[in-house]
C-alpha cells in the first residue's frame, strides 16, 4: 500500500509545509512549543486512561476526540492560542512521512515482538489471504462504489487510490484496541497480521540476524540490550523505505516477529521484563500522540476545507462511503470465509463477525492522506481532490474508531466470547476458596503476633472481602473434587503452561541454554494445539532432537568425515539430548506438584498428572542409559549447572546486602562486576566433555544407535 502511494505522490519536505501555512506569525512563538502540545497530550492522555479505566469506552476512541477538541478550539480561535496553538499548528504540518517514520517503527515492533511466534505460523495462511486477495477485494469494491456513485467525476486511477488508503486496516488502530478489550489470541493474531502484512516484502529477517547475533555479545546489560531493540527497529524502517524501496512497515513486523522467534530467550529473569515494560511505555506514549494528533488532522482538515466539504452534502456521502467501507469488508470476509475456516485454527461464524467489525482505519490512512493532500495541485491530482481525500479519510479514520471501536466490546459480549467457560468458573471459584484459606491462616497467625495482635480485627475481616464471604457462606462446597472432568482440556492447558513458566525458571537458573529453551517451549506450543483430541503429548516433539536419525547414524560412520567432527558432533548431540530430557522432567515435575497443591487430589487433577507421569517415562529411561554408557556426559552437564547455579545465587546475595544497606553502589559493583566476569567464563568457556575411541563408541554403543 505504501509503495502505491509512494509512486503516486511526490516527496514534501518539512519545512517546504509549514512555511506554506497561513497561520498568522507569532514573534514569542518557537520551534520548542511542540514539546508544549506533546507534553499536554500526555497529561491529557494519562487523565482519561485514569478516569475511564474499568469502563467500557475505548482508551484510543477518547484519545482522538481529545484531538478533534483541540483541533476544533485552534481553528474556532482563528488560531489565537499562544504557545499552545503555535505547537499543534507545528504537529499539524507535520510531513506524513516524517510522521510514519517517527512513530511506526516503535508501535509495530512492539506489536510484533509480543505476538505469539507459534500461531503466527498456524495463522499465517489466515493472514495472507486477509493482506492478499482481501485487500484487493476490499480496494475493488470501494474503489468502484466512489466511481459508481459519487459525483466528483473521478476517473479509475483516482477512485482505485482512496480505495486503496481505506481498503487496509490500520495496524496502529487495531493493535491498540485488541489489546485494550482482550479479544483471545487466535482471533488477536488473524486480525492483528492481517492489519502488518498490509504492506509489500521487507527485509527485516536480515537486519533480525544481525541484531540477535549483536545481543549474544552483551552479557546481563539491558541498558545496551533495550536500546538495539529500539535502534534496530528504526534503522530498519528507514533503510527499507528510504534506501532499499521497500515496506518498512513490513520489514519491521519481520523483525519483530524474529525476535519473538529466536530472541526472547536472549532476555532472562528481570532483563525479560524490563525489555517488556520499556515496550508497553513506548507503545503508549506513541498511541497517544498519534490518536490525539490525528482527532488534530481530521478537524484541521474538515474545518478548513469547509467550502468543499459542504458543497454537494460531503457530509452525506461521508456516511454513505462508512457504509461502503463496511460493506466491502463484509464481503472480504464472506467471499473468504471457506478458506479462512480452512487454514490454521480455523474460523467460525462469531470470529468472523468480529473479524468484519474490528476492520479499523487510523494514523497509517490518515497520513497517507495528508501525503496526498500535500502533493496534490498538479496534473495527476488537484488541490481540491487532495482535500477531499483527507475529508474522506479523517471522516472514515473517525468513524470506524468511534462506532465500530467503541461497539466491539459489545458485539463481544453479545456473541457471548468474553464470558468464562464453566471450567474457568470453577477454577476461578475454587481459587477464591484458596485465597480464604490463606487469608485465614494469615490471620490466624497474626492474632498470636505480640507486636499485631492488639489489631481491631473486626475492622481487618471488613476490609478483607474473602475473609468477609467466609462469615456469611462458610466453604459452600467449592472444593476442587467439583470440576467437571469433561473439561479436562482446560486443565491440560494450565498443567502446560506451569510447564513452560518452569522451563524459563530453567533458563534463568542456568541450567538450559538458549537454543534447548526454544526446543522445549516449541513443543509446549505444539502440545497445547492438541489438548482438545490427545492426552499431554509435549515429548513428541521432543523425540526428534533426543533420537538420532538413522541417515544422521550412518553419516556419522562414514570415512569420509574427519573424526574431530565426529566426536564434536556426537559429544553436542548428547548434551543436548540430555539438557532437554532432564529439564522435561524437572519441569514437569515442578508442575505436577503445583497442580496438586492447587486442586489436591481431584480427579481431574489425577488424571493429568497420570498422563504428565507417563510422558516422563521415556524421558527417564533415556537419562538411565547415559548414565550407564556415558557417566562423564551427565558428570560435566551437572558441573555447568551448579557452577551457574552458585554464580547466580551469589548474584542474589550481592543484591540482598543492597537492599538491607550493608553494601554501598562502589562496593556493589565491585563484587557484581567479578561475578559477572564469572559467569561470562562459564558460558564462553565451559567444562569440556572428551570422548575416546569414537570410532569404537559408534560401532558398538547401543545408545548411540539408539540416539
Amino acid at each position: 500500500m505504501t509503495s502505491i502511494i509512494d509512486a503516486a505522490v511526490p516527496y514534501r519536505s518539512p519545512e517546504k509545509a509549514i512555511s506554506s501555512s497561513s497561520y498568522p506569525a507569532d514573534s514569542a512563538s518557537g520551534p520548542v512549543d511542540a514539546v508544549i502540545f506533546a507534553g499536554i497530550s500526555l497529561v491529557l492522555g494519562t487523565a482519561c486512561r485514569q478516569l475511564f479505566n474499568g469502563t467500557r469506552v475505548p482508551y484510543t476512541v477518547v484519545l482522538l476526540v481529545i484531538g478533534i477538541v483541540l483541533g476544533s478550539l485552534e481553528y474556532g480561535t482563528n488560531h489565537n492560542l499562544g504557545k499552545m496553538g503555535h505547537g499543534i499548528r507545528i504537529w499539524n504540518d507535520i510531513n506524513s512521512d516524517l510522521l510514519l517514520a517517527v512513530f511506526l517503527p516503535a508501535l509495530l515492533f512492539e506489536s510484533s515482538f509480543s505476538m505469539d511466534v507459534h500461531q503466527i505460523k498456524r495463522c499465517l495462511g489466515q493472514m495472507v489471504l486477509l493482506a492478499g486477495p482481501g485487500v484487493l477485494i476490499s480496494t475493488f469494491c470501494i474503489g468502484s462504489f466512489l466511481k459508481l456513485s459519487f459525483p466528483y467525476n473521478w476517473d479509475w486511477k483516482t477512485s482505485l487510490l482512496l480505495g486503496g488508503l481505506l481498503g487496509a486496516t490500520d495496524p496502529v488502530a487495531v493493535v491498540a484496541l485488541l489489546k485494550e478489550l482482550g479479544a483471545s489470541k487466535k482471533l488477536t493474531t488473524i486480525i492483528d497480521g492481517e492489519s502488518l502484512m498490509n504492506d509489500g516484502v521487507g527485509i527485516g529477517i536480515a537486519f533480525g540476524i544481525a541484531s540477535v547475533l549483536w545481543l549474544r555479545f552483551v552479557f546481563n546489560d539491558i541498558v545496551v540490550q533495550i536500546t538495539v531493540t529500539l535502534s534496530v527497529s528504526y534503522f530498519a524502517y528507514y533503510t527499507a523505505q528510504e534506501w532499499a524501496g521497500v515496506s518498512g512497515i513490513l520489514t519491521v513486523m519481520t523483525l519483530g516477529m524474529f525476535f519473538a522467534a529466536f530472541a526472547r530467550t536472549a532476555f532472562k529473569g528481570d532483563n525479560h521484563q524490563s525489555l517488556h515494560h520499556f515496550w508497553e511505555m513506548v507503545a503508549y506514549i506513541a498511541n497517544t500522540l498519534v490518536f490525539i494528533l490525528s482527532g488534530v488532522i481530521i478537524a484541521e482538515g474538515v474545518l478548513s476545507s469547509q467550502k468543499y466539504s459542504y458543497e454537494g452534502n460531503s457530509w452525506g456521502f461521508l456516511f454513505l462511503l462508512y457504509l461502503y467501507v463496511q460493506l466491502s469488508r463484509c464481503v472480504v470476509v464472506g467471499v473468504l470465509y471457506p478458506l479462512l475456516r480452512r487454514f490454521g485454527y480455523g474460523l467460525n461464524w462469531k470470529e468472523s463477525i468480529i473479524l468484519t467489525w474490528s476492520g479499523l482505519r487510523g494514523a497509517v490512512s490518515l497520513s497517507l492522506a495528508l501525503s496526498v493532500k500535500q502533493s496534490s495541485g498538479n496534473s495527476y491530482l488537484s488541490s481540491e481532490t487532495g482535500t477531499r481525500f483527507l475529508f474522506f479519510t479523517g471522516g472514515i479514520v473517525f468513524l470506524t474508531l468511534v462506532v465500530n471501536g467503541s461497539t466491539t466490546q459489545l458485539l463481544l459480549h453479545l456473541l457471548h466470547m468474553d464470558t468464562l467457560t464453566a471450567t474457568k468458573k470453577r477454577i476461578l471459584e475454587h481459587t477464591k476458596c484458596e485465597m480464604m484459606k490463606t487469608a485465614l491462616n494469615a490471620f490466624e497467625n497474626l492474632g498470636d503476633d505480640e507486636e499485631l495482635g492488639s489489631a481491631d480485627w473486626q475492622t481487618v475481616i471488613r476490609h478483607i472481602s474473602c475473609l468477609r464471604d467466609l462469615e456469611v457462606n462458610p466453604r459452600n462446597g467449592c472444593e476442587a473434587g467439583n470440576l467437571d472432568p469433561t473439561n479436562i482440556m482446560d486443565i491440560r492447558i494450565r498443567f502446560l503452561n506451569g510447564v513452560q513458566a518452569a522451563y524459563w525458571e530453567l533458563l534463568d537458573d542456568g541450567r538450559i541454554t538458549h537454543s534447548t529453551s526454544n526446543v522445549l517451549m516449541q513443543s509446549v506450543d505444539e502440545a497445547l494445539d492438541l489438548v482438545y483430541t490427545e492426552s499431554l503429548c509435549d515429548w513428541r516433539g521432543l523425540k526428534t532432537c533426543v533420537r538420532f536419525p538413522n541417515y544422521y547414524y550412518k553419516f556419522l560412520k562414514s570415512r569420509i568425515i574427519p573424526r574431530k567432527l565426529v566426536t564434536y558432533l556426537i559429544v553436542e548431540r548428547l548434551e543436548s539430548a540430555c539438557y532437554i530430557s532432564s529439564a522435561f522432567l524437572r519441569a514437569h515435575r515442578t508442575a505436577r506438584q503445583q497442580m496438586h497443591d492447587f486442586l489436591g487430589n481431584s480427579d481431574i487433577a489425577s488424571t493429568v498428572i497420570n498422563e504428565s507421569e507417563v510422558e516422563g517415562e521415556e524421558a527417564k529411561q533415556f537419562l538411565e542409559d547415559v548414565r550407564d554408557s556415558f557417566p562423564e556426559v551427565l558428570s560435566v552437564l551437572k558441573t555447568r549447572q551448579v557452577t551457574h547455579y552458585v554464580l547466580n545465587h551469589l548474584n542474589g546475595y550481592i543484591k540482598n546486602l543492597e537492599k538491607v544497606g550493608l553494601l554501598e553502589g562502589k562496593e556493589v559493583s565491585h563484587l557484581h562486576d567479578a561475578v559477572q566476569s564469572d559467569l561470562k567464563k562459564l558460558l564462553r568457556n565451559p567444562p569440556l566433555l572428551k570422548l575416546a575411541n569414537v570410532n569404537d563408541l559408534i560401532a558398538t554403543n547401543p545408545l548411540l544407535r539408539a540416539l
